[in-house]
């Protein structure tokens, strides 16, 4: 029988960018083996965030360059629903737009690649270590101050390229990206949860879709993770009350220990001198048990000083 909410067609919003497109299709062929009636498309878009790779993240107004054309498409009827890696949706969700689903995560933590070394414990001091976000490279200086860091834009496969022509030593990546675009070889070492943070929502993809199409909603539910859902809830809500933005090193993970959601929070100054860390844990049921969590810890992070190491977007 053909569920009630089975639709005839969807139409998926996605970045070009070869992870992009992957992540696009992956929600496409579950979608396709959900609805095998339906007619599942992609509509390939180029964002302002593909467009400048010159200049860092912070630079240039945020993770939300990532997704705007694809909520336009959505807004104007053109999709149906958008496809996203979690870590680059930002806290706050404009109006008229949802997340309808959170599928299942990857790997949330962070990948050391080098051609030279296997693992940080045998960089030399002075070494130069490439990464793409403050939260990395606040937490790279804490541990270790030996090392020169830079700026590393471009989608995976031009920062594998770039760490391939000698500009860099080694450089830090998500272990998602790197899995799911068949890079896992490239994979030297896996960093420690401890040592790297993963960012709020690391490893998750997000679905999107106008908070006006319930319809649309209803054909992407049996696509939720719970688990996940939780998880990244908590994380997204410590950011949030932190007003967790590109400008702050800021990051949160939260994973499951026998039924209790334990949850880690960082935030730091930008040249990793200044650091807070802090945990806490919660029998999260529903959403609203997770999002108190991540304020919870948010708050105990403001009574501790957190303020001084917001930077204003």
């Amino acid at each position: 029988m053909t569920p009630p909410h089975a639709p005839r067609r969807l139409v998926i919003a996605t970045r070009e960018s070869a992870l992009a497109m992957w992540q696009a299709r992956h929600v496409q062929g579950r979608l396709e083996a959900l609805y095998p009636r339906a007619r599942v498309d992609l509509l390939g878009l180029t964002t302002q965030g593909d467009q400048i790779v010159d200049r860092p993240l912070a630079a240039i107004g945020g993770k939300g360059l990532f997704i705007k054309e694809l909520e336009v498409a959505m807004a104007e009827g053109r999709a149906d629903l958008a496809v996203h890696s979690l870590k680059d949706v930002p806290m706050e969700m404009p109006p008229g737009f949802a997340l309808a689903a959170i599928a299942a995560r990857e790997d949330p933590r962070d990948a050391f690649v080098s051609n030279r070394f296997a693992s940080f414990a045998g960089l030399p001091a002075g070494a130069i270590v490439g990464t793409s976000s403050l939260r990395r490279e606040a937490q790279l200086r804490e541990r270790h101050p030996g090392l020169e860091v830079r700026p590393l834009r471009g989608n995976v496969n031009t920062r594998l390229r770039k760490l391939d022509e000698g500009q860099f030593d080694a450089i830090i990546l998500a272990a998602a990206g790197l899995k799911r675009l068949g890079f896992g070889e490239r994979i030297r070492d896996l960093i420690d949860p401890e040592d790297s943070l993963p960012a709020p929502g690391q490893g998750a993809l997000a679905l999107e879709c106008r908070a006006d199409r319930p319809e649309v909603a209803a054909a992407l539910a049996p696509l939720v993770d719970l688990a996940t859902t939780l998880a990244v809830t908590a994380e997204r809500s410590f950011s949030r009350a932190l007003s967790g933005s590109c400008h702050t090193p800021l990051a949160a993970y939260a994973t499951w220990q026998e039924g209790t959601l334990w949850l880690r929070g960082f935030i730091a100054s930008q040249d990793g001198r200044e650091v807070l860390r802090g945990e806490r844990e919660s029998q999260a049921v529903d959403a609203a048990d997770a999002d108190a969590l991540g304020s919870a810890l948010a708050e105990e992070f403001v009574a501790r000083g957190a303020a001084r190491l917001i930077v204003a977007a």
